[in-house]
């Protein structure tokens, strides 16, 4: 179980140093791997009967602390991805405003008063 907690430490620091830049491609591979990981530690916890010790406990939470950091991230695609949609449903309705609503082969007939 150490070593999957360590995998976790491992994998949460190396997603720290690229999170600035990190496109959401790779923030969800990250979540699918992290998933993981946490299911297996659970599922050792399970099948042996045991608890965590204090030191496997210190790391988890040293882990979590990054947890903050790593959702603003999340959310800050999330914002993004609304924002260019709010655009492109913006741009779409002044471009229908803008198109004809007519037949084009129509015909305008006027009566003179």
């Amino acid at each position: 179980m150490d070593s999957l907690i360590s995998e976790l430490g491992r994998l949460t620091d190396s997603m720290l140093t690229r999170l600035p830049e990190a496109p959401y491609e790779e923030l969800t591979a990250f979540v699918e791997k992290r998933q993981n990981l946490v299911d297996n530690i659970g599922k050792q916890i399970v099948e042996n009967h045991q608890s965590l010790t204090e030191s496997q406990k210190l790391a988890i939470r040293s882990i979590l602390e990054h947890d903050g950091a790593i959702l603003a991230r999340m959310n800050a695609h999330r914002l993004e991805a609304q924002d260019g949609l709010h655009k492109r449903n913006m741009a779409k309705a002044q471009r229908s405003a803008y198109e004809a609503g007519y037949t084009p082969d129509s015909i305008l007939m006027d009566r003179k008063k």
